[in-house]
């Protein structure tokens, strides 16, 4: 409990003190995301950790409808300022899903899984793929060993770091993809420079 309370106040007063952090332009991986969801027909979406929303909009604004899942209030507060109060935004931690018994056409997780210890990982990528409708499309981006970070910092456990203060990474490679996505029907693995080499990891969820 004391680890998921600590998160919950780690990016509660980053985004008190840091407000839009990350800037309003949605991420490539958000637009390359949207552009193969409308093209799938994706009706819904659902962001866990959608902060204060700049990746949320292009899903919006290509017609699609979102839910989100959010730890900090004041990411909420702000998603809310800026995007208006039609966007349904859950308050709590991801490794507490489901907040809904809704199934979803797409899901799209953004630089948070890297955040997250190896259950908290194994379970939020089961969490995900549960909500998903049959045919339905998950797709995560995830830190890479090529980032400069990689090794940087507190060494934690194996490819996992604390990088600075209350930020500990597991940095990805394809191997760790396979191992953690096989099973949810992932399908493709895109390298994608953002502020720093991730990869999009796509996934599938037919019907067997």
């Amino acid at each position: 409990m004391k680890n998921k309370e600590e998160k919950a106040e780690f990016w509660e007063s980053a985004f008190v003190e840091k407000n839009e952090m990350w800037g309003f332009e949605p991420a490539k991986a958000a637009v390359l995301t949207a552009d193969f969801f409308i093209k799938e027909l994706v009706k819904n979406v659902l962001i866990p950790g959608i902060g204060y929303g700049r990746n949320a909009q292009v899903f919006k604004d290509k017609g699609m409808g979102v839910t989100g899942i959010e730890i900090s209030k004041t990411a909420i507060k702000m998603a809310r300022a800026h995007y208006g109060s039609d966007m349904l935004i859950f308050n709590g931690s991801v490794t507490d899903m489901p907040f809904d018994q809704n199934k979803y056409d797409g899901i799209f997780c953004y630089a948070l899984i890297h955040l997250l210890d190896s259950q908290e990982r194994i379970k939020l990528i089961q969490d995900c793929y549960d909500q998903l409708k049959v045919n339905g499309y998950m797709f995560f981006t995830a830190i890479s060993k090529k980032a400069n970070s990689y090794k940087k910092g507190r060494y934690i456990d194996k490819d996992r770091y604390e990088v600075f203060e209350g930020v500990k990474l597991f940095f990805y490679d394809e191997h760790a993809i396979e191992s953690e996505f096989k099973h949810v029907g992932l399908f493709e693995i895109e390298e994608i420079d953002e502020s720093q080499p991730f990869f999009l990891i796509k996934c599938k969820k037919s019907n067997h």
